[in-house]
């Protein structure tokens, strides 16, 4: 088994590992397959200084030195965070460039090509992105530098299968083809963070805005998904898979704004919004039984329902009896993460939010 880098942030007990993001491998690739082409010799473990100013070691999984050209490859480890890339082989292949080129960055096996405009790359290049190509570029720029070279080189990035596990990702919606994405600005993978997602949900939007596009939607699920899309007709580049970070989407939205944003999930998840939440995961957030008791008995709902709503087990119990009272809870419901989403949003963007059940049917809208 190959060794994982030597993190020097690694947390103790029983906490959760921080990892490190593909870029931070891909930079180490490229450190020891530079460093071979210029040597002869490759380092291992390599050591690179991230932008925070950390140098974790990283243990090379797989090395190649020809005449014109060197290769490395680094294991990623993602610490604890459910990264699909965890595992996966990052690969550098060096090659001297033209002269007065600088580095050149090219797209090899499992690393995606940008297709759509929105991206903060040009159409055509390799998806690595603006953070990791500068700590390439200052890498290659110092061994340089160390080495009396040029530093005019060609770095090819190469993720074996990362064109499987791009399937697993935005990039296809985003118009990234071909593979992943080589993310990462700190070059440190926190666990659980799901900064990647939120990075995601970020350039979903400038690709629907360089589109031009005037309506766009974030659900919480597959099934709100489905159901918004068909609701109103939408294509596929304005659906905006939010999951869990809803504020991560509103916030984003308030300094790049389209015209008209939709909210799309369950009852108990957009409930949460209701009550001010902006992170809907069970883990950080609750149903405000409380909330749901007085929105019932604002509605005319019976001394039973307004009693048994403070104490449920769950919040789809609470709709149900209010149901069976006849209650438009969700429409309310609705009206109260509204009016929660337009104040994160700004008044740039008409916040629409509409609740559907497991089934995908409309049960609850508000500012439509």
């Amino acid at each position: 088994m190959t060794k994982a880098a030597k993190n020097p942030e690694e947390s103790k007990g029983d906490a959760l590992r921080r990892g490190w993001t593909t870029g931070a491998c891909a930079t180490a690739a490229t450190r020891a397959a530079y460093t071979a082409l210029l040597t002869g010799t490759f380092p291992d473990p390599v050591e690179i200084t991230l932008p925070k100013g950390q140098k974790p070691g990283f243990a090379l999984a797989t090395h190649s030195l020809g005449m014109d050209e060197a290769s490395a490859g680094i294991v990623k480890d993602a610490g604890d965070d459910p990264d699909v890339t965890h595992g996966a082989l990052v690969v550098a292949t060096v090659q001297p460039g033209p002269v007065g080129s600088g580095v050149t960055f090219l797209a090899g096996e499992g690393v995606g090509t940008v297709t759509r405009a929105g991206l903060p790359l040009p159409v055509g290049e390799p998806a690595i992105n603006p953070a990791p190509r500068r700590m390439i570029e200052e890498t290659v720029a110092a061994l340089a530098r160390e080495h009396d070279a040029p530093g005019d080189v060609l770095v090819r990035i190469s993720i074996p299968g990362g064109d499987a596990l791009a399937a697993k990702t935005w990039n296809p919606r985003l118009g990234i083809e071909g593979g992943l994405s080589v993310l990462g600005t700190t070059g440190v993978v926190v666990p659980f963070s799901c900064s990647a997602w939120i990075h995601s949900i970020h350039r979903g939007i400038d690709v629907a805005r360089a589109a031009g596009l005037d309506h766009i939607a974030g659900s919480t699920g597959s099934t709100s998904e489905a159901a918004v899309q068909a609701l109103h007709d939408l294509p596929e580049m304005a659906l905006i898979d939010m999951g869990d970070f809803v504020g991560g989407m509103l916030k984003y939205l308030r300094k790049h704004p389209v015209a008209r944003v939709t909210v799309a999930g369950g009852f108990a998840k957009i409930s949460k919004l209701a009550a001010g939440f902006l992170d809907l995961h069970s883990g950080r957030s609750t149903v405000d039984f409380e909330r749901l008791s007085k929105t019932c008995a604002e509605l005319g709902g019976s001394d039973a329902l307004v009693q048994t709503a403070r104490t449920a087990n769950t919040a789809a119990h609470i709709l149900e009896l209010a149901r069976q009272e006849k209650l438009p809870l969700a429409d309310a419901i609705a009206e109260q993460a509204r009016a929660a989403a337009q104040d994160v949003a700004g008044s740039q963007v008409a916040v629409e939010v509409v609740i559907f059940d497991r089934k995908g049917t409309l049960i609850g809208r508000a500012g439509a």
